[in-house]
């Protein structure tokens, strides 16, 4: 005979044991098979299972684990998680034969108990007994409702616990798929999370940069060249700001240099000390360039149109002189200046309203049938005179040119900036070669120079709006940074490529296509 004492202390110690033990673990699943496990052994019961509503407030049942019971029979337990606790005194014992025929499992008594939380019901322990002869009595009832008590507020911390880890790992995943770089620092200014577009935007490896200062890492510099990070931290500046932001240059571990901004959400503690911090980067070196082409085009541009508007007033201002004498050829010369600024100045206005047009992708075509090399003639032909002596304008294309399909002022207006620009920048002269030939559905069209060359690393810059090549040449001519520009977006808008060939010092050749003509096309 099991002494009555002995077992209630058995019980008590089974309960102190399940109370450290649930509340060491933050595992749902283990959590669930201690309290299961444990409620069995307490009341010397052969079985039992536990069973939780879900968290969306479901009134349903469904059991999360068992003790000494097969999961392949835990359906057949359907039946008796759907009676109300309530109801199981007048029919659960029927039930509970029911599902022990259906299974084989020697299952002769129940004792059954509602997991609660604050009034909130989380789940329900059930535990079976084979034997008919020991009954559960009221002991083994306080004992597992005690228990109960405790397993609610376990199995409530872990449920809170896997919620917490799931959104932290929503969080961690967010950051780090974020296009932007994304760190995390702590109270002393060390970086905690770091994520990889971070690791491509400085340079440095995540499992290198993990616990080193942020201001090694990161080391924004300003224009002086001191280390913002270090010396004016946007963090430690008062009054403190809410979202504090710094933009400098970044100068990463493998060797680029690159403008970056950096969005800070500090954390402060109660008494407004710095407890840690999530730093936004952003590579904004294309904004930074855009900005400064911009500043510069604004400068360019106004020094270009007012010239000719300069000329043409001191021209009219001139001829209307009261107090001066002009002859028929004088006037005839000063109206010829007159009119090729005005059409220099129509020509600059044109080239804006077309960036405009671009930019905001409403272009037109005029689409027609029409011959390249004649085209090309008559451009070079214009240029001509304005070229001099200095140049020799050469055509290179096949007798059987086929026509090309485009808009002919367009395509026009392509050949006259290029041709335009081999000029410009060829100040010792040479052979400008314009020509062309067709290759599959295209017709590959060039212009070519002899004059001063495009670095290679400009030469994926210099289609851009407002850029112009670096190098002497570009202060002693005339241009606003757009005509390349249009050129790229004029030939994108048949369909076609435009690309670069140069060596600096000799020379530059520019290739582009354009589609051929459909009735060639249809032959």
């Amino acid at each position: 005979m099991i002494d009555p004492g002995d077992h209630r202390l058995r019980q008590r110690e089974y309960l102190l044991q399940i109370s450290r033990a649930i509340t060491a673990q933050l595992d749902l699943v283990s959590v669930l098979s201690l309290v299961i496990g444990f409620a069995v052994e307490m009341t010397a019961g052969t079985s039992g299972l536990i069973a939780l509503y879900d968290e969306d407030g479901a009134d349903e049942l469904r059991i999360r684990a068992s003790a000494r019971l097969p999961r392949a029979d835990w359906p057949a337990f359907a039946r008796l998680l759907s009676l109300p606790l309530g109801d199981l005194n007048r029919h659960g014992e029927a039930l509970l034969r029911e599902v022990a025929a259906d299974t084989g499992l020697p299952l002769r008594q129940m004792i059954a108990l509602p997991l609660t939380l604050r009034d909130t019901p989380v789940g329900v322990i059930y535990v079976f007994r084979a034997a008919l002869n020991v009954a559960f009595s009221l002991d083994d009832y306080q004992v597992l409702q005690d228990f109960a008590d405790q397993a609610a507020i376990a199995v409530s911390n872990a449920r809170l616990y896997q919620s917490v880890l799931r959104e932290k790992q929503r969080l961690d995943a967010t950051i780090e798929q974020s296009a932007d770089g994304v760190m995390i620092i702590d109270g002393r200014w060390r970086i905690t999370t770091f994520n990889k577009a971070m690791e491509v935007l400085t340079g440095w490896p995540r499992e290198e940069a993990l616990g080193r200062p942020c201001a090694e890492i990161l080391g924004i510099q300003s224009a002086q060249g001191t280390n913002i990070c270090l010396v004016d931290c946007p963090l430690q500046r008062m009054p403190f700001a809410t979202n504090p932001v710094v933009e400098g240059r970044l100068l990463t571990r493998d060797g680029r240099e690159l403008y970056v901004q950096s969005r800070y959400a500090p954390q402060r503690g109660a008494m407004g000390q710095f407890i840690g911090a999530i730093a936004n980067v952003r590579d904004i070196t294309a904004q930074k360039q855009d900005e400064e082409l911009q500043s510069t085009f604004i400068s360019v541009i106004s020094h270009e149109l007012k010239t000719p508007v300069s000329i043409i007033k001191g021209y009219a201002g001139t001829l209307q002189r009261d107090d001066a004498t002009f002859s028929v050829e004088q006037y005839r010369e000063g109206l010829a200046v007159i009119e090729d600024e005005a059409d220099r100045l129509a020509r600059q206005i044109q080239d804006l309203l077309d960036v405009s047009r671009f930019a905001a992708g409403g272009i037109r075509l005029e689409l027609a049938d029409f011959p390249l090399p004649a085209l090309a003639a008559a451009v070079v032909r214009a240029l001509g005179p304005a070229s001099g002596e200095r140049f020799e304008l050469e055509l290179r294309f096949p007798d059987d040119m086929p026509p090309v399909h485009g808009d002919y002022e367009r395509v026009r207006q392509i050949f006259a900036n290029l041709v335009s620009n081999a000029v410009k920048y060829s100040p010792d002269g040479g052979t400008i070669r314009v020509g062309g030939w067709p290759e599959g559905d295209f017709a590959v069209c060039h212009v070519a120079d002899q004059g001063a060359g495009i670095a290679p690393e400009e030469q994926a810059a210099i289609f851009r709006r407002f850029y112009r090549v670096d190098n002497r040449l570009r202060r002693e001519t005339q241009g606003s940074g757009l005509g390349l520009y249009l050129v790229r977006a004029i030939v994108e808008a048949h369909g076609g490529r435009i690309w670069v060939e140069s060596q600096l010092g000799k020379g530059a050749r520019f290739v582009f296509t354009l589609p051929l003509g459909r009735r060639q096309l249809a032959e």
